[in-house]
């Protein structure tokens, strides 16, 4: 019986021995082995073996990138403001024994710096300014945490700004100006596309009144040049005609009437050449009526 509890606890202190000498340290993740109190190695992925009693290894720190985000910090803009800015962090652990040994509170510390360099950034901005900088914002809180955490073997590899809240009067106040800044704009291109449409409408009303003015020139001189033309035809026709003075009273007798015509023609003004024209047709009918008689009278006789 006793030897069977003997070899128990033999049995036992050796699987313990065995946990604390095999170990084995997976991808991806890194290992502290500290020697009766002291720093001894660093342990990399794979299996390692440890001196029991004598070698302590400490919890693993994972050496992939991380993100961490922080909750949202009031920060004081310089117009005066308060705005809550949440931001996330995403870090990698690039030397274990600085961020076992150099920094107790890694996380921590890391928060702390961000909200002081936050502060001290959108410090310097205006609401207005930090809302359209946040490019500028990001390089300037991954700048700062990078040359603190580079020597507790952390590299911050990126910082974002998730959200920057301001308050909420300020919010509504924003939302105004942006509503009457689109009406404002709204109504430039309403009074611009109406000034386009006049200035359209007047260049093709002049376009037309130079198109009818030109129209019109063009039927005047082809009229004009039309009555000339008959004029011309009538005159030589007259003159090839040899046409007596009786011919052309009579012609001109028959015009009088259309001369008077018309609403406008409230007074008729007899020409000068009327008498001559009138005494010229008398003659020609009293020749006539003389030769007419003689014929008459010749057959009696």
């Amino acid at each position: 019986m006793v030897g069977i509890i003997v070899g128990a606890v033999v049995v036992v202190f050796l699987l313990i021995m065995f946990a604390r000498t095999i170990r084995i340290v997976p991808q991806a993740r890194a290992g502290i082995v500290e020697r009766l109190g002291r720093y001894s190695r660093t342990l990399t992925p794979g299996l390692a073996i440890l001196m029991p009693f004598v070698d302590r290894l400490k919890p693993l720190i994972d050496l992939r990138e991380q993100v961490v985000s922080f909750p949202p910090q009031p920060v004081i803009t310089s117009d005066n403001l308060v705005v809550q800015i949440d931001t996330v962090l995403y870090f990698t652990v690039n030397d274990a024994k600085s961020a076992t040994y150099e920094i107790a509170n890694p996380l921590q510390a890391i928060e702390q710096i961000t909200v002081t360099t936050l502060r001290n950034v959108i410090g310097s901005l205006t609401l207005e300014a930090a809302l359209t900088s946040r490019d500028h914002i990001n390089a300037d809180l991954r700048g700062v945490l990078d040359e603190a955490t580079g020597k507790w073997g952390i590299r911050i590899n990126r910082v974002e700004i998730k959200s920057i809240d301001p308050p909420g009067s300020i919010q509504e106040a924003m939302e105004k100006q942006m509503r009457a800044d689109r009406d404002k704009r709204a109504a430039i291109l309403n009074a611009e596309g109406v000034q386009q449409s006049q200035i359209l409408t007047a260049e093709g009303q002049k376009q037309a009144a130079v198109l009818t003015a030109e129209g019109q020139k063009q039927a005047a001189i082809l009229r004009a040049e039309g009555e000339a033309k008959a004029i011309a035809t009538v005159f030589e026709a007259i003159h090839a005609g040899n046409v007596d003075q009786k011919l052309l009273s009579y012609q001109y007798l028959q015009m009088l009437p259309q001369l008077a015509q018309g609403d406008a023609n409230k007074v008729f003004v007899i020409p000068a050449e009327f008498p001559e024209a009138f005494g010229s047709i008398t003659k020609a009918f009293a020749a006539s009526k003389t030769e007419l008689s003689e014929n008459a009278g010749g057959p009696h006789a």
